[in-house]
């Protein structure tokens, strides 16, 4: 009896959108995101895409009918969060907290955000910006993600990386990346798998 099995199609690979938070004046955040992107781009089955809060361009105003410029901006933000399975957010650490663009780029969305993980790559201090994580974790609870346990976490950050924007531990860093793309992998499948099957109730 032929026991052959008819081979199960490859699952379409995870869209991730990566978020960059930072908008100071000489921010370290493209290094952070020029490196993060180079890992995952190594990583089977996902694709990544930046978006950067400085590109983005939202209205500081929350408003239900922003001028016609400003909510086309809006507009190609969220179709572009909407479209992603997953994120990755980059943030340093501003006074204990993260960045004012970062929360604005959450809060003018809450569809897009829901029934789907959410992991951090952080940079700072001697903290690294694992201050700026916590406080995120319970902001994204509010919106309804997953965030994965494992982080991505830089103390000290400029003091790591060379000129070149290449890190002088790259094992140890790279690692952590892994765990933490292997985390968002997981989640990111099954959530989506879910969301393919049951409509998420908020």
């Amino acid at each position: 009896m032929d026991t052959a099995t008819t081979p199960t199609a490859s699952p379409a690979p995870l869209k991730v959108a990566v978020i960059l938070g930072s908008n100071r004046e000489g921010r370290f955040g493209p290094v952070i995101a020029d490196w993060f992107l180079e890992r995952a781009a190594r990583y089977d089955g996902i694709e990544t895409e930046l978006i950067d809060v400085v590109t983005a361009r939202l209205p500081d105003a929350l408003s239900f009918s922003p001028p016609p410029e400003e909510a086309a901006r809006v507009e190609a933000v969220s179709g572009r969060l909407a479209a992603a399975d997953a994120f990755v957010v980059l943030t340093p650490e501003y006074n204990h907290s993260f960045p004012a663009p970062l929360k604005n780029l959450i809060d003018w969305h809450r569809a897009e955000w829901q029934a789907k993980p959410v992991a951090f790559v952080s940079y700072g201090g001697r903290s690294g910006g694992l201050r700026a994580v916590e406080q995120l974790r319970q902001v994204f609870a509010e919106m309804h993600t997953v965030s994965v346990r494992d982080t991505v976490s830089f103390h000290n950050a400029s003091a790591l990386f060379d000129d070149e924007g290449n890190h002088r531990d790259p094992a140890d860093a790279d690692g952590a990346a892994k765990a933490l793309l292997d985390q968002l992998a997981w989640w990111g499948n099954a959530l989506r798998d879910a969301r393919n099957r049951y409509t998420y109730s908020a």
